[in-house]
């Protein structure tokens, strides 16, 4: 894909790809996961705290696409589980995977690879298709954390939404808003930068 064509965002800053380059970006925004996780509200009713993970999760598939957005989740879950505390307050073992926030964090690389396939087809370069893909990538991890949440303690369906999907709904919002207005007038500028 040529600098002009590319759907991809990190794309169009270079005509030429490389695996130096994309394994900066992938670890770059495997970073930024670990520092926005960093970014946590704990909520008196449910044992997953408000984080700005999503964000960065949504923010690596629009701007890596595909292939380059999954192994940047995969490598922020990786870096956790070898001791790394790059999880939500510091956390850092395999087992924080398999607690309360396992459903949210397993689904990262799936939603950053998915978003990401709808970005590198098109979906970035309109506003409205944009936010469609994020808020269904976004409900895809919250429901993945919910799903989770009930299967660990044992919860009906409704309570482990009430306790994993809905709280998370008005900050996931204003994720979904400020990635998808900002991406398509990103590709359009760089598009047409010389």
């Amino acid at each position: 894909m040529n600098q002009t064509t590319s759907n991809v965002l990190v794309d169009t800053f270079s005509a030429k790809r490389s695996i130096g380059k994309d394994a900066l970006w992938i670890v770059g925004f495997s970073l930024l996961t670990a520092l926005m996780a960093q970014i946590e509200i704990p909520l008196p009713f449910t044992p997953v705290p408000l984080t700005g993970q999503t964000f960065a999760v949504l923010l690596s598939g629009a701007v890596l696409g595909c292939r380059r957005g999954f192994l940047s989740q995969a490598a922020y879950l990786a870096a956790g589980a070898v001791g790394m505390p790059v999880f939500a307050g510091g956390a850092s073992t395999a087992l924080h995977l398999l607690g309360p926030t396992g459903g949210y964090l397993w689904s990262f690389p799936i939603a950053a690879g998915l978003l990401g396939w709808l970005v590198e087809r098109g979906a970035g370069r309109h506003a409205w298709k944009m936010a469609v893909s994020l808020a269904g990538c976004d409900a895809l991890i919250l429901a993945c954390g919910a799903a989770w949440l009930g299967s660990l303690f044992g919860l009906p369906a409704r309570q482990a939404w009430l306790l994993g999907f809905y709280p998370f709904l008005v900050g996931d919002v204003l994720k979904v808003c400020l990635v998808g207005a900002t991406l398509p007038r990103l590709l359009r500028r760089y598009e047409n930068s010389p």
